[in-house]
C-alpha cells in the first residue's frame, strides 16, 4: 500500500504527466456530461419505454457502448460505433484498392488523408443511423413526449451527426494532448458506467426467492474472476524466439555475439477485433431501423437475439477472421526479417531472409489461431452467462466485448503512464516496474 501511495505522489510530481491526466479527465467529465443532455423536443420523463427496449438484447450492447445515451435519447446516442465500421471499411479498402494502398506508404501525409476519408465516410454512415434511430424514438415514446414538430426529424438527425463527430474529436484530443487511446478510453468509460448499476440488480435478482442466494452469487464472482485473469493471461501471452547476433568490432568496441529475443504477441490484434465484429453485428438491426424485436422476423430476428446460435456463431468467427486481419496488418514478417539481416542478427537453424520471414509468419499463424479462438470463446461467454439465469447487464461483464475491452484499454492506460515514470527514474505502478499492454511487450 505504502509503495503504491508512492508511485501516485510520483505521478502527481510530473508536471507533464499531471497535465495529462487532468487533461483526460476533463475530456471524460464531458463525455459523460453530454450523454445526458436529451435532444430538443423530447420530454426526457417519458423515456420509460426507450430505456426498457434497451435493457437486454443487441440493443441493450449498443446502449453499452454509448455509456446510456442511447437509452436516454441523448445527442451522444450513436456514439463512436460508426466511426469504428467507418475505420473497418477504410482498412480493408487499404489491401483491396491500389489507391488506398498508395496511401499507407506515403507516411504521415497519407495517415491524414485516410483519417479525412475516415471522417467523411463516418459523415456518410451517420446519415443512415440517425433516421434509423429517430424512427425508433417515433416507434417506443408515445406521441405526446415529442414537442418539435415537423423540424424534429430534421434538428434531430443534425444533432446526432455532429453529436459522434464531437465525440470523435474528444477521442482525438486524448490522443493527442492526454494519455492516449482516445476512442478506446471513451468506449471503457461507458462500459465501466453501467457496472454499478448491472451489479446492483444482479445482487436483487439473487436475494429473491427462486435467485439462489448469495452462494450462488459468490460463485458467479469467483468465476467472473477467472475470465477476468484468463483475459489478461490472452493479452499479455507472447511466444518468445531467439535471435543470434553475430560479434562485431568497431573501433576498440565489441557490439553483437549476444541472443536477444522477439516477443510475438499470442494475441497481436488486441481487443480491436472485437470491435469490429461487435460493429458489423450491429448493421442488421440498423438496417431494420432499431425495430422492437418482436416486430421483426427472419434474418434480422435471427441476428439481434444475443442469446442465438447464429449470432454467436456469426460473431465468434467474424471475430476469429478480424484477429488474422489486424495481426496481418500489424506485424509484418518481412520488415521484422529484413532488420534483423541488417543488424547482423539470425534466428538459429534459420537462414536469414526470405526462410526467416517464412519461419516468422508461421511462427504467427500458429500462436494466432489459438488465440483468436480464446478471444471468440470469451466473447461470447455473456450469451451463456444469460441462459444460465443472469441479468442482461451484469452478462455483459462476464466475459464479452466488455470485459475484453475493460483489460486491453486498461493495460494499455498503465503502460503509457508506467513509461512516464520510467523515463523519470521513478518506479513504475508495478512490482517489478514493467507493465504489458495489447500493443507491445516489455
Amino acid at each position: 500500500m505504502k509503495k503504491f501511495i508512492e508511485t501516485l505522489t510520483n505521478i502527481w510530481k510530473i508536471e507533464e504527466l499531471r497535465a495529462r491526466i487532468l487533461y483526460t479527465l476533463g475530456i471524460i467529465l464531458i463525455y459523460r456530461l453530454g450523454s445526458f443532455v436529451v435532444l430538443p423536443g423530447i420530454d426526457p420523463l417519458m423515456l420509460a419505454q426507450l430505456k426498457r427496449q434497451t435493457a437486454g438484447g443487441i440493443l441493450g450492447i449498443l446502449d453499452m457502448f454509448s455509456g446510456g445515451a442511447f437509452s436516454n435519447a441523448s445527442i451522444f446516442a450513436l456514439g463512436v460505433m460508426p466511426y469504428i465500421s467507418a475505420s473497418i471499411v477504410m482498412q480493408l479498402l487499404g489491401m483491396a484498392v491500389p489507391y488506398y494502398q498508395r496511401l499507407q506508404k506515403e507516411g504521415e501525409s497519407g495517415r491524414r488523408k485516410m483519417n479525412q476519408h475516415t471522417r467523411y465516410l463516418t459523415v456518410a454512415i451517420l446519415f443512415l443511423q440517425a433516421p434509423s434511430y429517430i424512427a425508433n424514438l417515433h416507434a417506443t415514446i408515445p406521441h405526446e413526449a415529442f414537442r418539435g414538430g415537423s423540424m424534429f426529424n430534421i434538428t434531430a438527425a443534425i444533432l446526432l451527426t455532429a453529436g459522434t463527430i464531437f465525440i470523435m474529436w474528444l477521442g482525438e484530443r486524448i490522443t493527442e494532448k492526454g494519455i492516449g487511446n482516445g476512442i478506446s478510453l471513451l468506449i471503457m468509460i461507458g462500459i465501466i458506467a453501467r457496472l454499478p448499476l448491472a451489479s446492483l440488480e444482479e445482487f436483487g435478482s439473487r436475494l429473491e426467492q427462486k435467485g439462489g442466494g448469495l452462494v450462488v452469487l459468490l460463485v458467479e464472482i469467483i468465476v467472473l474472476f477467472i475470465v477476468f485473469a484468463a483475459t489478461i493471461l490472452l493479452i499479455q501471452g507472447t511466444r518468445r524466439i531467439p535471435v543470434q547476433y553475430a560479434k562485431r568490432i568497431v573501433g576498440n568496441k565489441q557490439y553483437g555475439g549476444v541472443r536477444q529475443y522477439i516477443p510475438l504477441k499470442v494475441n497481436a490484434a488486441g481487443v480491436m477485433p472485437i470491435i469490429f465484429a461487435q460493429a458489423l453485428m450491429f448493421i442488421p438491426i440498423t438496417v431494420a431501423g432499431f425495430a422492437k424485436s418482436e416486430s421483426i422476423t427472419g434474418f434480422v430476428s435471427a441476428f439481434s437475439q444475443i442469446t442465438g446460435f447464429w449470432y454467436n456463431f456469426v460473431f465468434g468467427l467474424l471475430i476469429i477472421v478480424f484477429t488474422y486481419f489486424y495481426t496481418a496488418i500489424t506485424v509484418n514478417p518481412n520488415q521484422m526479417a529484413e532488420d534483423m539481416k541488417k543488424n547482423g542478427g539470425f534466428i538459429p537453424g534459420v537462414k536469414p531472409g526470405r526462410k526467416t520471414s517464412e519461419f516468422i509468419d508461421s511462427v504467427m499463424s500458429r500462436i494466432t489461431f489459438p488465440g483468436s479462438i480464446f478471444l471468440a470463446i470469451v466473447a461470447i461467454l455473456p450469451a451463456f452467462a444469460m441462459l444460465a439465469g443472469m441479468t442482461s447487464r451484469f452478462a455483459h461483464f462476464y466475459g464479452g466485448t466488455s470485459l475484453l475491452i475493460m483489460v486491453g484499454v486498461i493495460l494499455d492506460t498503465l503502460q503509457q503512464i508506467e513509461s512516464h515514470l520510467l523515463m523519470r527514474h521513478y518506479d513504475g505502478l508495478m512490482k517489478t516496474g514493467r507493465i504489458k499492454g495489447r500493443s507491445g511487450g516489455y
